[in-house]
């Protein structure tokens, strides 16, 4: 099957306990989340929980939304104190519709 690099904007928040490393979640796939021991591995967890989390949309029948610039989340109270980063994913060809950004 044919795939595509998509890059999805992540947020990372550092655990209160900062030797616990880092929860991760991803604004435009709600319910997409993650966690890792330090930086890195926070974003390949994450990596890997988009991979699944689009899987299980597609398999349901949902529509998998395209991921917005950053600047469309930053005022967003839940993430001001966050840590941004784009994760690259390969998606499979026809994952969104051609219209699915601009409706």
């Amino acid at each position: 099957m044919k795939s595509i690099a998509v890059q999805y904007p992540v947020v990372l928040h550092r655990a209160a306990d900062r030797e616990a490393g880092f929860g991760v979640s991803v604004p435009d796939l709600p319910g997409c989340i993650s966690v890792g021991g330090n930086f890195g591995e926070a974003l390949r967890s994450i990596r890997e929980a988009i991979e699944f989390h689009v899987e299980g949309m597609l398999s349901d029948g949902e529509k998998v939304p395209e991921p917005a610039p950053v600047d469309e989340h930053l005022g967003d109270e839940a993430y001001e104190t966050g840590i941004w980063a784009l994760v690259e994913v390969e998606l499979p060809v026809g994952t969104f519709s051609p219209t699915s950004r601009a409706a």
